[in-house]
């Protein structure tokens, strides 16, 4: 027997499924049947990345952008051809992109400590460096609410070496912010997350999800309820324990369903889990790479885009995006 054949942690290959269902997508609860489509499979529509993070769809131009953080590139890939093509590098070490609702590209950079908004005439206005006086860590996922205000979490990820950034001392706390770029106010709207990373809001707004990816003894998917003004959030409580697993990006379905990136250690663990707006984990797409993030795309907005590792995958679902991913 060779040494790569007795490795307990040996990853099979990419093989896309040659029959339906695929067997790659498991249903751990009959509520997951309904969001699953029987006749679709995982496909691997992009590779060569070194680390995959921050899908967003642009509908309007009917593409995928990805960011390659090591790479410092953002990617772009096209939905009627494939086609795969460097939509910016340097990317400033970018991370988390999501747009506003006025459709600009909004993307946290690990390199400049910062959250910038790509205008549309290709140009880069810096919406947040600081917060009273101290540069931000890196700042590494973004959403934005219906109202315009752009939420992003700050962990020191991106300072603790030279690959996903640039390695620096801290100046401040992790945080989750809220930034009115009407005001150019920033508040604090979470403190005391370990390693506040992926967020999204619930389909109705009034919940927030942040993944706490340092949470002792496990990563836990915390949830906060918004304030009806929408400019606080309170009630701070444990919506998930991911036990073994490692949650990191995350999008929700206009169901309430979490759809989560998961993985890390253990093989068996690497793909997406979906879970159910109380918090049961109901279904699960394996992938042979560890993944970091997603978002919902397609014409439809019912395409589901992983960011793994070193490649990109896509699965057509019975469920579409709640608006603002």
């Amino acid at each position: 027997m060779n040494e790569a054949s007795s490795h307990p942690q040996e990853r099979p290959g990419w093989r896309p499924a040659s029959y339906y269902p695929d067997p790659a997508i498991k249903a751990l609860d009959p509520r997951f049947e309904k969001h699953w489509l029987k006749l679709s499979a995982v496909e691997r529509i992009a590779t060569g990345l070194r680390w995959a993070e921050g899908p967003v769809w642009v509908g309007d131009g009917r593409y995928l952008l990805c960011s390659d953080i090591p790479n410092q590139r953002i990617l772009k890939w096209e939905e009627e051809t494939g086609a795969v093509s460097v939509f910016r590098k340097p990317s400033n070490f970018a991370n988390g992109n999501t747009r506003d609702r006025q459709g600009r590209l909004v993307t946290c950079e690990h390199g400049g400590r910062r959250v910038t908004r790509t205008e549309y005439d290709g140009s880069i206005t810096v919406l947040m460096d600081q917060f009273n006086g101290k540069r931000l860590n890196s700042p590494n996922d973004v959403v934005v609410k219906s109202d315009g205000s752009i939420w992003f979490t700050d962990p020191t990820f991106g300072l603790l070496g030279n690959y996903e950034g640039y390695k620096a001392e801290s100046e401040i706390d992790p945080n989750v912010y809220r930034l009115d770029p009407a005001t150019g106010k920033a508040t604090i709207v979470a403190e005391g997350v370990l390693g506040p990373n992926g967020l999204c809001f619930s389909p109705d707004e009034k919940i927030l999800y942040v993944v706490e990816s340092r949470g002792v003894p496990n990563r836990k998917i915390l949830a906060y309820d918004v304030s009806p003004e929408g400019t606080t959030i309170s009630n701070k409580r444990v919506h998930i324990d991911a036990g073994p697993g490692t949650p990191d990006g995350m999008r929700c379905d206009i169901d309430g369903n979490l759809w989560c990136g998961w993985g890390m250690g253990d093989p068996e663990l690497d793909g997406v889990v979906v879970f159910a707006p109380d918090g049961v984990m109901i279904g699960r797409i394996a992938l042979p790479e560890r993944c970091a993030n997603v978002c919902f795309g397609g014409v439809q907005r019912n395409r589901l885009f992983m960011a793994a590792s070193q490649s990109i995958y896509a699965l057509y679902v019975n469920t579409q995006g709640a608006v603002g991913g």
